[in-house]
């Protein structure tokens, strides 16, 4: 994002396979000051070729401000996608919040260790869902925007 395009909304990638968590997620987003659109793919795999506009149908797609990404997915799922991502020297610099409802020690060891840059617990409710995307949103908006001024 650079300070010409301050104006712009902020460009989220979220990496989900259940509808269930989609919708918390996008009801989330609605309720926070920030302006966003929100992309939403399947799996690790779909998030590569997004990310890489591999196919014609993400010809044309912008880069995300940020990556939402669960860990438990079909196909590739979010570990493999977070390694590939930061290996990545042109995907690297994209801020990844892992957002899962995995707990395990593990996952969140390797989450950090694949330079993840937060690990989230997924919550439930709505309005927990609020809280975190508020968080979320402001710290990655304002982080972003403070390096630019």
């Amino acid at each position: 994002m650079s300070v010409a395009d301050l104006s712009r909304p902020f460009e989220i990638l979220l990496v989900e396979d259940n509808p269930a968590d989609q919708r918390l997620v996008q009801e989330a987003l609605t309720e926070t000051w920030v302006i966003h659109n929100l992309w939403i793919v399947e799996d690790g795999e779909q998030c590569l070729q997004f990310l890489r506009q591999d196919e014609s149908k993400y010809k044309d797609v912008p880069r995300p401000d940020l990556i939402l990404l669960d860990l438990n997915m079909r196909q590739k799922d979010g570990r493999e996608a977070l390694a590939e991502i930061k290996s990545d020297h042109h995907l690297r610099s994209i801020p990844v919040v892992v957002f899962t409802s995995s707990t395990h020690e593990r996952d969140i060891f390797n989450a950090y260790h694949n330079y993840a840059n937060t690990y989230i617990i997924k919550p439930r409710r709505l309005i927990d869902c609020i809280r975190v995307m508020e968080s979320i949103t402001d710290y990655w908006f304002n982080t972003a925007t403070h390096f630019l001024r």
